[in-house]
């Protein structure tokens, strides 16, 4: 199978007739220009093809992270992948200037608690979120979520029928402000809450629906964190 050609043969990612400092100076700003032109958060992999085998890629990410600090932009990382994202206090700036109605994404209490489910107790069936919630979570519900791209199906369930478990997402991680799956809210934190009962199943908070499309709803965070939303 032929290599596949590159779209600018001549681009020089080793820089090496500049300083130094100049060297790595461009590479930020290459790494920072392919941020903000990428429709979704990009990988190291994909950042490493603009700069030098030299390059210290950790610590560029890290120095342009503190060179965005007071601006409305920032550099986010959740699992593997990068972005930059609008600072949460510009997000009624950028919503009144695109018109974007500020309920335009937002969760039923019942939608809340299922993704709380799915992510602290992945991968989980639907059955099983079920049991947990004392009631039938419906697909639809859980169609939705995969929807908003919050959850994704994980591996089959060696249970009768081998049911596909649910697993939370990258996007899951951006839109709460995750870096990780480490970064969840401890266990205990989340019984004080009400969220979690003393069994660590669901608790009563989020029992309190009596019906999917009950009036109560979550927002998501105050902007939604894609990069110009």
């Amino acid at each position: 199978m032929a290599r596949k050609s590159s779209p600018e043969p001549d681009f020089d990612r080793e820089l090496a007739d500049l300083p130094p400092e100049l060297r790595r100076r461009e590479w930020k700003a290459r790494v920072e220009a392919v941020l903000f032109a990428a429709p979704k958060p990009v990988t190291r992999e994909i950042l490493a093809r603009g700069v030098g085998r030299d390059c210290a890629l950790e610590l560029l990410l890290d120095d342009l992270k503190e060179d965005l600090r007071g601006r409305p932009i920032e550099l986010v990382k959740a699992g593997e992948s990068f972005a930059l994202h609008t600072r949460p206090a510009f997000g009624p700036t950028v919503r009144v200037a695109f018109d974007i109605p500020a309920d335009a994404k937002q969760l039923t209490k019942l939608e809340a608690g299922v993704l709380m489910a799915v992510a602290m107790f992945q991968p989980v069936t639907r059955g099983e979120i079920s049991e947990m919630f004392g009631r039938e979570i419906s697909r639809d519900l859980i169609a939705a979520l995969r929807e908003e791209g919050l959850i994704a199906a994980g591996p089959r369930s060696p249970k009768l029928g081998a049911p596909y478990a649910y697993v939370t997402t990258e996007k899951f991680l951006f839109e709460f402000g995750f870096e990780s799956l480490r970064d969840l809210p401890d266990v205990e934190a989340l019984k004080d809450a009400g969220l979690i009962g003393a069994d660590g199943q669901p608790g009563a908070r989020i029992r309190e629906p009596e019906a999917e499309d009950d009036g109560d709803r979550l927002l998501l965070p105050e902007v939604s964190r894609d990069r110009v939303a």
